[in-house]
C-alpha cells in the first residue's frame, strides 16, 4: 500500500504530466492572424455611423459570399451582446449559417464580434478606430482557427488565407470608394 507521501508524489507528478500535455497541445493549436489596416479620410462620427451599423456590412462583403442578414431583427447600432445571424457561401456556393455576438463596443472606438457558430472553429474580429490628421485610421485584427484539424490547417495554406486576404481587400476598395474618393 502506498504512503501518503508517495501518494502525493504520484498525484504531483501526475498533475505535471497533465499540465505539460495540456501544454504540449495548446501549442499544436493552429490559431491563425490577420491583421489589416486602412486610413480613412473622415470624421470619427461618419465612419462609426457605417462600420457600426450591421446593415451596411452587405456593402463592403464581395458578392460572391453570398452574404445575407438573416437575423429577424437587429438594431441599427451594434451593442453589446447584439446576436446577429448570416448565411454565407464561404466555398463552392455551399451556405453555411453564421452566428455572431457583439461582446465588446466602446463608442466611436472599437467593437468586438466573436462567432457563436458558422465556419470556422474559433473568430475573434477586433475593429479598431483611432482619429489622425486628416481622418480615422481603423485596424482590423481578426484570430481565427480552422476545423478538421490537418486538414483544416492545409486548408488554410491552399485557400482559406487567400479568401479572406481577398475579403479584406474587397472591403478596402469598398471603404476607398465611399470615403477616400
Amino acid at each position: 500500500m502506498l504512503g501518503a507521501k508517495n501518494g502525493k508524489e504520484i498525484g504531483n507528478k501526475l498533475n505535471t504530466v497533465a499540465k505539460n500535455a495540456e501544454e504540449i497541445k495548446i501549442k499544436k493549436m493552429a490559431i491563425y492572424k490577420l491583421q489589416k489596416e486602412q486610413f480613412v479620410k473622415t470624421d470619427k462620427e461618419t465612419l462609426w455611423d457605417f462600420i457600426s451599423s450591421p446593415a451596411n456590412l452587405k456593402e463592403i462583403t464581395p458578392d460572391k459570399m453570398g452574404f445575407i442578414i438573416t437575423s429577424d431583427f437587429f438594431s441599427d447600432k451594434m451593442y453589446t451582446g447584439q446576436i446577429i445571424t448570416y448565411k454565407v457561401s464561404p466555398l463552392l456556393g455551399i451556405k453555411l449559417n453564421w452566428c455572431t455576438e457583439i461582446t465588446h463596443v466602446e463608442e466611436g472606438k472599437y467593437f468586438i464580434d466573436e462567432q457563436r457558430f458558422g465556419p470556422y472553429t474559433m473568430w475573434h474580429h477586433e475593429h479598431h478606430m483611432e482619429e489622425k490628421e486628416g481622418g480615422i485610421l481603423m485596424t482590423d485584427i481578426i484570430h481565427y482557427k480552422i476545423p478538421f484539424g490537418i486538414l483544416g490547417d492545409i486548408a488554410q495554406r491552399l485557400f482559406v488565407a487567400k479568401q479572406l486576404e481577398g475579403i479584406f481587400d474587397y472591403r478596402f476598395e469598398a471603404l476607398e470608394k465611399k470615403f477616400n474618393s
